[in-house]
């Protein structure tokens, strides 16, 4: 299938790949038809779906059934009034409506909204009106039912509500009822244009209140280094990425480069992660591909992987934040595995990455995707120098490749913000070594700037994630009349030290950091705290502790 997207499918080394990548961008793409049902029609008996749960149910799809079950749902949604451009939003955590939902909505041309389940009444309200949403299709389970009742008095843009499962309360409609009453489904392939939009991400809001992020049709297509040169996938790969269709690591793990690259989807559905019952799964169905945050991996590496059989295991790849080499280190003497890191945000696919090719250097963010032109930017606008910091920009002179985002739904003033002058700002900080590898330092609005050097919370909090006592731990900036700023450690404590906290675990905590990293970065002011402010997503909300502070 990539053959058709790609000049050049195999590569020698990174240079040979780095020279001769280019991707074939066709005149009208849409996922749904040209891929979907494209390896329906050539290999219908070919396995794309393997979905599992915690309660021991088990589905297994091919690409006919998945032609099939998302005919009948885009008949469905059509004979509700769904058309293109409208707005719905699904809320469907791991089960397996969720692939037929995105494919029949890329069918008619209508735009999703992945969302995850733990919204509230709020945050629902909030997305609603911010997008016009015309349709919720959501889980048919307490408390997510409540909250989107809750929120539809103050959400008048919304028309209807599906119930995906048992539960269908009043005034909601019935999905798979829906489905099995559908007409045929007449395809229209050519309902969207390339630049159409596709999904709408709400990012995490780790600063303010969630951006929307506009992803047009193209965007599936800068997936492929996503799953073929970074999970380094085939046909006969079981991919396993750990995350729920909430956030957009869902279908940068879980749908578009894997079916791209014709490789079979592992689907665990569970409630609560236990690291035991993912290995479990991981030797019971033969997992060959596995992504994960390296929070992931710090749990299973606590577990004792020795009773497990993993020998099918072949590859893993991390994202979602800075990996700590400690990890790594652990991960490789325990199974072999190199972990490769991999660095993108909602408003790009895969931007930097260690490929297969490369020799990983634990903790770096890999180098550049041929398929972004990227630079390290320094405040007074020039590419930063070897070891020099700067943030990472994406420069869009050439052209915007497919996966670059469109900008901020609605809100042109933010997207000049970020993109102007032919350069996408990140807003991430890096700095670069001399074999090319970037190194993650944090975000801008976080970097601390102390006595004259620039600090970055990523590298003191690995540095404490070292020390026995922390659990999780965020670093900011505290406003000081001599230094500008000094370096402030929140930390979360493990139960075999919360009975210590006091001067002495402090001086300790801060001996040890001087150990680890730089002295001029140890923390001179530490606060134990039983919860950090985070976001839904799980990222630590440092503004909010900066507010505080102040």
């Amino acid at each position: 299938m990539i053959e058709r997207y790609l000049k050049q499918t195999e590569f020698k080394d990174w240079e040979d790949f780095k020279a001769h990548y280019e991707l074939m961008v066709p005149d009208h793409f849409n996922f749904a038809y040209d891929v979907v049902d494209e390896w329906a029609a050539i290999e219908p008996d070919k396995k794309a779906l393997l979905w599992t749960n915690d309660h021991g149910e088990c589905r297994e799809f091919t690409f006919a059934d998945m032609k099939r079950e998302t005919d009948r749902t885009a008949s469905y949604f059509r004979q509700l009034g769904i058309k293109k451009g409208d707005v719905v939003m699904a809320i469907l955590k791991r089960r397996y409506e969720f692939w037929f939902t995105i494919i029949a909505l890329h069918k008619i041309g209508a735009v999703i909204i992945p969302a995850t389940h733990l919204l509230t009444k709020k945050d629902i309200v909030y997305r609603a009106n911010a997008a016009d949403i015309k349709a919720i299709v959501a889980v048919g389970e307490e408390p997510i039912i409540t909250h989107i009742n809750d929120a539809m008095p103050e959400s008048p843009s919304v028309e209807m509500l599906i119930s995906v499962g048992k539960l269908v309360p009043e005034g909601w409609l019935d999905f798979h009822k829906g489905l099995d009453e559908a007409p045929p489904f007449v395809p229209t392939p050519m309902v969207n244009s390339n630049d159409d939009p596709l999904i709408i991400s709400f990012t995490s809001g780790t600063t303010g209140n969630p951006k929307m992020v506009m992803l047009d049709c193209l965007y599936p297509l800068g997936h492929i280094i996503t799953a073929k040169y970074w999970h380094n996938l085939n046909e006969r790969s079981l991919h396993l990425t750990i995350a729920d269709t909430g956030w957009l690591k869902a279908v940068w793990g879980k749908l578009y480069g894997q079916w791209l690259v014709g490789a079979c989807i592992f689907v665990y559905d569970h409630e609560k992660f236990t690291p035991a019952d993912m290995l479990a799964m991981i030797e019971k169905y033969r997992i060959t591909s596995l992504c994960a945050p390296p929070t992931i991996f710090r749990f299973l590496i606590r577990e004792d992987i020795t009773k497990y059989d993993l020998s099918s295991l072949e590859y893993c790849t991390i994202a979602g934040e800075a990996l700590n080499p400690a990890v790594y280190d652990q991960f490789y003497r325990l199974t072999g595995i190199k972990l490769r890191e991999g660095y993108g945000q909602s408003e790009m696919t895969l931007g930097l990455f260690t490929a297969p090719w490369v020799e990983p250097k634990p903790g770096s963010m890999g180098l550049p995707s041929p398929h972004y032109d990227i630079d390290l930017l320094t405040p007074d606008g020039r590419s930063a120098e070897v070891g020099e910091q700067g943030q990472v920009v994406v420069r869009t002179g050439r052209g915007c490749p497919p996966g670059l985002f469109k900008g901020y739904y609605r809100n042109a003033e933010l997207t000049y913000e970020a993109w102007h002058d032919n350069v996408y700002y990140t807003g991430d900080v890096a700095w670069r070594d001399e074999d090319g590898y970037f190194w993650f330092v944090g975000r801008a609005d976080d970097v601390i700037k102390s006595s004259g050097y620039r600090i970055g919370p990523f590298e003191v909090e690995s540095a404490l994630m070292t020390h026995p006592a922390v659990v999780e731990c965020a670093i900011t900036g505290v406003p000081d009349e001599i230094r500008g700023q000094v370096v402030k450690a929140t930390i979360i404590l493990s139960k075999e030290y919360k009975d210590k906290a006091g001067d002495a675990l402090v001086k300790e905590i801060q001996d040890h950091v001087k150990k680890v990293t730089a002295p001029y970065k140890y923390p001179r002011i530490v606060e134990f705290v039983d919860e950090l402010p985070k976001t839904i997503s799980g990222k630590i909300r440092r503004t909010e502790i900066r507010a505080k502070d102040r």
